[in-house]
């Protein structure tokens, strides 16, 4: 049990290092033309952490602000890991069902150009 807590610490910070770095890049040029909003919901066990990450024309701000978005996304902290460290894509956790999306998903395809590309395996 105890490594289980210690996974979700360490999934627990690595959302919250991805979220804070996100909220400094200030200006995304690959979202230059991207208006709207995102929640991400990440369980952990002993509840729901949430981020908002709002784009307008490409300038990017992340708060943690409750209300409704165009897109939700809901994981498991550590599916969320994988994630962001681009040993999954979202895409993928969603048609496995890690991950819940609602609202507008196109929302979500274009977030995934603020993530690290999932490495290729070889054959």
């Amino acid at each position: 049990m105890a490594g289980k807590t210690k996974v979700s610490q360490q999934a627990s910070d690595a959302a919250a290092v991805f979220f804070d770095a996100l909220g400094e890049r200030g200006h995304e040029p690959a979202l230059e033309y991207v208006t709207g909003s995102v929640a991400f919901e990440l369980a952990n066990g002993r509840g729901r952490r949430r981020w908002r990450v709002d784009v307008r024309k490409g300038d990017v701000a992340v708060s943690r602000a409750a209300g409704p978005a165009d897109c939700t996304f809901r994981a498991g902290e550590d599916v969320f890991r994988k994630i962001i460290t681009g040993r999954s894509s979202p895409m993928t956790a969603v048609l496995r069902g890690e991950v819940a999306v609602e609202g507008d998903p196109r929302m979500l395809l274009l977030f995934r150009r603020l993530l690290p590309t999932p490495g290729r395996r070889r054959r």
